[in-house]
């Protein structure tokens, strides 16, 4: 599973605000039922033990951090713990002036194997965050992003400089609504992002703007992700617990087999399993 989430509202060394009692409901809908005090790796191996996922990677879930290297302290210690085998795309302001120094302390853990800087202001046509964004190459890290549908443009134009880093889309390129002039939009941005080499595509999150979704509702969606970026640089998420709020854990698993189903095996294998590991270097921590 390449995009899962932990969190404890009770460590004060981390902060969520997402998570916070007063925090309002975006796209995703009212996130009230996944306020809970935490969410441990622990808690993810018990809800996901039927469902087959032996692997995963952490994606950045403390939002407003003092210190954003705690988070992956945090984590880091799950899997020497459990043995859960993980990596982790970690946070770090990318447009900051000691962003290298986040770098180098988040890299002395283990897992860690990508950088998440979770934003919507200007940021790829920042040259400060471009400079941020340069370090990655130094360090091996892919880069973990959310460009929305108007800047994927701005997002190709900056990645194609860059071709040593791989840029991965999250959650499908976030596609916000489902109509088909959207679609339409969005599948144009997507198509020029999968043009360069060096990005890939994690589907993921697909239930945050269609809350009631189905594996027909979904379907379109994932096959052109698949379809744009290949069966080498496509691979699943669930963005776990977010979507929770909308199914099960083993609906989105099925869900995604269902889609696939006609695919080769060695196919299959590449999308849940084979890619990711490749990417995000879960082989080598397992």
């Amino acid at each position: 599973d390449t995009h899962i989430h932990f969190y404890d509202l009770r460590d004060p060394r981390l902060h969520y605000s997402w998570l916070s009692s007063d925090s309002e409901a975006d796209d995703m809908g009212n996130n009230d039922a996944i306020k809970a005090v935490r969410y441990w790796a622990d808690d993810f191996i018990a809800e996901s033990r039927f469902s087959g996922t032996t692997k995963a990677v952490h994606v950045q879930a403390a939002i407003g951090i003092e210190d954003p290297v705690e988070e992956t302290r945090f984590v880091q210690d799950f899997a020497d713990r459990l043995g859960f085998p993980l990596s982790i795309v970690a946070f770090a302001d990318l447009m900051a002036k000691d962003a290298e120094e986040v770098i180098e302390r988040h890299v002395e853990y283990s897992g860690v194997c990508g950088i998440r800087d979770l934003r919507y202001d200007d940021y790829l046509t920042d040259s400060s965050w471009e400079r941020g964004y340069s370090l990655l190459e130094r360090y091996g890290l892919v880069c973990c992003d959310d460009p929305l549908v108007h800047v994927m443009g701005d997002a190709v134009n900056l990645v194609k400089r860059y071709p040593g880093i791989t840029y991965c889309i999250d959650h499908a390129g976030f596609p916000r609504r489902r109509d088909s002039e959207y679609f339409n939009e969005w599948r144009r941005g997507m198509r020029s992002l999968a043009a360069l080499d060096h990005t890939v595509v994690k589907i993921s999150g697909l239930g945050m703007c269609d809350h009631t979704w189905t594996v027909d509702s979904i379907r379109p969606w994932v096959l052109e992700c698949i379809d744009a970026w290949g069966v080498e640089r496509s691979f699943f998420g669930t963005n776990w617990p977010v979507d929770r709020l909308y199914s099960s854990y083993t609906d989105v698993v099925q869900a995604y087999q269902q889609i696939i189903s006609d695919f080769s095996r060695d196919e299959q294998i590449a999308l849940f399993s084979g890619n990711a590991d490749r990417i995000f270097g879960l082989s080598s921590v397992c």
